[in-house]
């Protein structure tokens, strides 16, 4: 019982700073999320971004919005940090934390497999929708196909989270 409370207090702790910081917090986070980053997890922050926005009545396209424009620009800068750097990259990562290259290697088969509709499937996969951004870039992957099959699958993601918060937070927060 004492691991249930603690987990009521981390979302208590995430809605409070959502409040002081509002929209930029969520901005921020998600940003950096979608870098791959380690910190708060989008399956605790888009939710209460659902929740502070219902209970605030702010606007949930606005919310939805926010957190989809901030994923993009992340992977844009995975993608940028792929095409430029990618290859050696990725190699190094995987030497270094040798359990993330099934994590790569799963990625690159949907990317060939799939193609640019493999970008779109990677988008809804945990985990796999970060490192695909930096896969595309270093496979040379034309940059506005590869934005215009991302952010169907980035808005998709968000939005799961951000409906679930904010229809149904509150009744798992009782």
């Amino acid at each position: 019982m004492k691991g249930e409370r603690e987990s009521f207090m981390d979302i208590d702790a995430v809605l409070n700073y959502f409040a002081t910081y509002g929209l930029t917090l969520l901005f921020v986070i998600v940003f950096l999320e979608y870098l791959n980053l380690p910190g708060l997890p989008a399956g605790i922050i888009m939710p209460a971004a659902g929740i502070l926005a219902s209970r605030n009545n702010q606007s949930i396209v606005l919310v939805v919005f926010i957190s989809v424009v901030a994923g993009v620009l992340g992977s844009i800068v995975l993608y940028l940090i792929g095409y430029y750097g990618g290859a050696i990259l990725l190699d190094k990562l995987g030497l270094k934390f040798p359990k993330v290259q099934p994590t790569i290697r799963k990625s690159s088969t949907i990317l060939n497999e799939k193609g640019l509709f493999g970008v779109f499937l990677c988008r809804l996969l945990p985990v796999l929708r970060t490192i695909v951004s930096i896969i595309a870039g270093s496979v040379r992957m034309n940059f506005f196909k590869f934005l215009i099959y991302s952010t169907p699958g980035i808005f998709l993601w968000n939005l799961g989270f951000i409906f679930t918060g904010y229809f149904f937070g509150d009744v798992f927060l009782k």
